[in-house]
């Protein structure tokens, strides 16, 4: 039946006062699409529930999906293999259950905030140790905060996953704008540096006048940012993927075997694995119309990264279950998020995303099963107070997701040092 202009009014105040889940937002002209309520500047609390008519239009898509051919070769060099690409759609179409998801998330404490006129999603977990250290972690691309569901329980519970009152965590989790239940720029300018500058503004509204950052990917740019601008109350910073590069010049005598490893893997990221982040970085707004049509085209654009980045011998379930691939992947579908999250690469990718001195006290975990893995002594040289270094014998890209009890046990190692 078709909205009153009187209900479509009344829907639009209830909005913004956050009294109303986002599926009652869906319009009678396109009930598939979601859209998230106003946000303002007070810390207001946030439920996910997605439109049933935006996941029975979901696997209506997938059900009329038109494949290509298969490809010319037996492996994933050309791309995800036309028989793993069916399998996945045919497993999200007939088994993938979103509402399992969206109840894990309505089960932990979830707010929307205004910063710098922008609203921001964040997931916000206290500990009941009250001594504990508040940490903001940071994802990246193509990945979210359900990137860090597994390490939440042990970060703010030591005491119940084998660890001590001491080793506990305030943990907030935002999604980066553009990204997730994050609001999406209108405008130019949401580069890294300004991020960085939100994520203290959330941390001084929730209150912690000291704390630390952690990120990896995206999340290192940003986590880096924060080190960089020395924002009041952040005393240190955790990385996993480190923006660290050869630092000029070359050393005497060249560089050592490590060091060379590390550059062919630069060399070989910038020749064959570079490919997405140019498309994103110069031309994301194109690239949005085939991932906002197509969840398959979406499914796939992920997929291949999951594959290529994490710590797996071909297969990318291997190291992360399907279900949990096709999580971050149908968040990505249902917020239509393609093109706003590519966008980041146009804004920061060549501007703010390379190697940076800091003077903050820094910690680094390098995860081996990476695409990169750079060496201690670039760290040595470009973190005046690097505090912390230690290599993980397993994980990838998505260290959190792949390798929760490894990941929370380094950010217990690394900052137990501070106090």
């Amino acid at each position: 039946m078709p909205q009153s202009p009187s209900r479509r009014k009344f829907l639009r105040a209830a909005a913004a006062s956050g009294l109303v889940p986002i599926s009652a937002y869906a319009s009678a002209d396109n009930a598939a699409q979601l859209v998230l309520p106003t946000a303002t500047k007070d810390v207001t609390p946030f439920k996910v529930q997605v439109p049933q008519a935006a996941l029975d239009d979901l696997k209506k898509r997938l059900a009329n999906a038109r494949w290509p051919e298969r490809e010319t070769v037996t492996d994933w060099s050309q791309g995800v293999p036309l028989a793993k690409a069916q399998a996945l759609v045919e497993y999200w179409r007939t088994h993938y259950d979103w509402r399992r998801l969206e109840s894990s998330l309505n089960a932990l404490p979830q707010f929307r905030t205004q910063i710098d006129g922008l609203g921001i999603y964040f997931i916000h977990v206290r500990s009941k140790h009250e001594r504990a250290l508040p940490v903001i972690l940071t994802h990246g691309w193509p990945g979210s905060v359900l990137e860090f569901l597994q390490a939440i329980a042990p970060l703010v519970d030591p005491t119940a996953h084998g660890g001590r009152a001491e080793d506990a965590f305030h943990v907030v989790i935002p999604s980066l704008p553009g990204f997730g239940f994050s609001d999406k720029p209108t405008e130019p300018g949401w580069r890294l540096p300004r991020i960085a500058i939100a994520w203290a503004q959330l941390m001084e509204r929730l209150g912690y006048g000291r704390y630390a950052a952690q990120g990896g990917d995206w999340g290192a740019g940003v986590t880096s940012w924060m080190a960089k601008q020395k924002p009041p109350g952040l005393i240190a910073v955790h990385l996993n993927l480190p923006l660290l590069f050869p630092p000029p010049p070359p050393p005497p005598g060249g560089y050592t075997a490590e060091e060379q490893a590390a550059v062919a893997q630069l060399v070989k990221f910038s020749t064959d694995g570079s490919a997405y982040a140019a498309i994103q970085g110069t031309r994301p707004q194109t690239l949005g119309y085939g991932l906002a049509d197509s969840p398959v085209g979406q499914a796939m654009w992920i997929y291949e990264k999951f594959q290529g980045w994490s710590d797996n011998k071909g297969d990318p379930a291997e190291a992360i279950s399907v279900d949990r691939m096709l999580d971050i992947i149908t968040l990505y579908w249902l917020t239509n998020t393609a093109a706003s999250s590519a966008r980041l690469y146009y804004e920061s990718f060549r501007k703010d995303f390379g190697r940076m001195p800091l003077e903050l006290p820094v910690a680094v975990s390098i995860f081996k099963g990476d695409m990169f893995t750079p060496p201690k002594v670039w760290g040595e040289r470009t973190y005046s107070k690097l505090f912390y270094w230690n290599e993980a014998p397993k994980g990838g890209h998505f260290a959190a997701l792949e390798q929760p009890e490894l990941f929370v046990a380094e950010l217990r190692k690394s900052l137990a040092q501070l106090s």
